[in-house]
């Protein structure tokens, strides 16, 4: 099997103010890059895997060093399209114990949002890949991002690759009746589709019974309905829904569910100590797309999923930086956190 993917999406500057402090005791904020297909792409690479990130920067300095953060792990830039007016900015305040964190977004009118279908040839990007990945976030930026989208989506099946797209739906960026439209079009070319506990009710109506996520009640059997349902109407090879049991903005619950062939595959429970969420939900999908593209057993898959994404929740930064030697070892059951002399 190939072993190249390409990634489309947005990558944004990441302001934070120091440790746990609010905006608006702020005097200095720390910067990094980041963005929800560069972070999978970021992901794959580290793991050995030829991956590829596409979106358009412009040529000025920041724009640069957006490129150059991915240049750093390994990540084909190659295909990166230079030109645009500025780089999207997010800042993000981290939550602690009962406060949750915060994230105001500054991308109106970036690069990428702003971008034209004829900026990308897909045929080229394309050349030797044979796996496409997106997000819900990057057809919420605009028209013409959601219309380039579906350009990469239609040339990726044309190719007979496989495609997975994180459904990721923003509030801030569009609403759930756009979304619905937009996403159900997209979601014709999926095969791979990454969902959370929210994402599948708030595109499509679809939801798991007895589950209250602002309470933390999770029903996990009710999510086999979810994935049937997405299937369904989509025809998905393969459904991972993302299952978070919200104890306070510090602790969590983690799990996953692959579904497959009719099948429901429950990963093992987490109990995590969240040093930065953001990124969380990329590091599964690259966890899984790695798991699948290596053809991993659907149980080994997404075990491999769920503690490549429990790690990420350890590391600062969107990136999940971590080797496969080290998800093996936590998918295998040893989580004790012990130093390794």
């Amino acid at each position: 099997m190939a072993r190249k993917v390409i990634t489309f999406g947005e990558l944004m500057l990441r302001l934070a103010p120091a440790g746990y402090e609010r905006f608006l005791q702020a005097s200095s904020y720390g910067a990094a890059f980041g963005g929800g297909e560069a972070n999978v792409a970021v992901s794959l690479a580290n793991y050995g895997m030829d991956a590829g990130f596409v979106t358009k920067l412009p040529t000025h300095e920041i724009g640069q060093a957006a490129v150059n953060a991915l240049r750093r792990f390994g990540v084909d830039t190659s295909k990166i399209v230079r030109g645009g007016a500025r780089v999207g900015i997010y800042f993000l305040e981290k939550g602690a114990s009962q406060r949750p964190s915060k994230v105001i977004y500054d991308r109106a009118h970036s690069a990428i949002a702003e971008a034209r279908v004829s900026d990308f040839d897909w045929n080229e990007i394309f050349l030797g890949a044979d796996w496409f990945h997106f997000t819900g976030i990057t057809p919420a930026l605009s028209d013409s991002a959601a219309n380039i989208c579906l350009e990469a989506c239609r040339a990726a099946k044309e190719k007979g690759m496989t495609i997975s797209c994180d459904l990721n739906y923003r509030n801030k960026l569009w609403t759930k009746e756009k979304a619905k439209s937009v996403m159900g079009n997209l979601c014709e070319y999926v095969d791979v589709c990454i969902a959370n506990e929210e994402d599948a009710n708030d595109v499509f109506g679809i939801c798991s019974k007895g589950t209250k996520v602002t309470a933390g009640e999770l029903n996990k059997e009710g999510y086999r309905e979810v994935a049937e349902k997405l299937t369904d109407r989509f025809g998905f090879q393969k459904v991972a829904i993302t299952l978070r049991t919200s104890i306070s903005a510090n602790d969590n619950k983690w799990a996953a569910m692959l579904y497959e062939d009719g099948k429901c595959y429950f990963s093992r429970e987490y109990l995590m100590h969240i040093v930065d969420r953001v990124g969380g939900g990329d590091s599964f999908g690259g966890g899984l797309i790695y798991a699948c593209m290596k053809e991993y057993p659907p149980q080994d898959a997404i075990e491999f999923a769920v503690a490549a994404s429990c790690l990420k929740h350890s590391v600062e930064g969107d990136f999940n930086l971590v080797s496969v030697e080290e998800v093996k070892k936590l998918a295998g059951g040893d989580a004790s956190g012990r130093v390794q002399r």
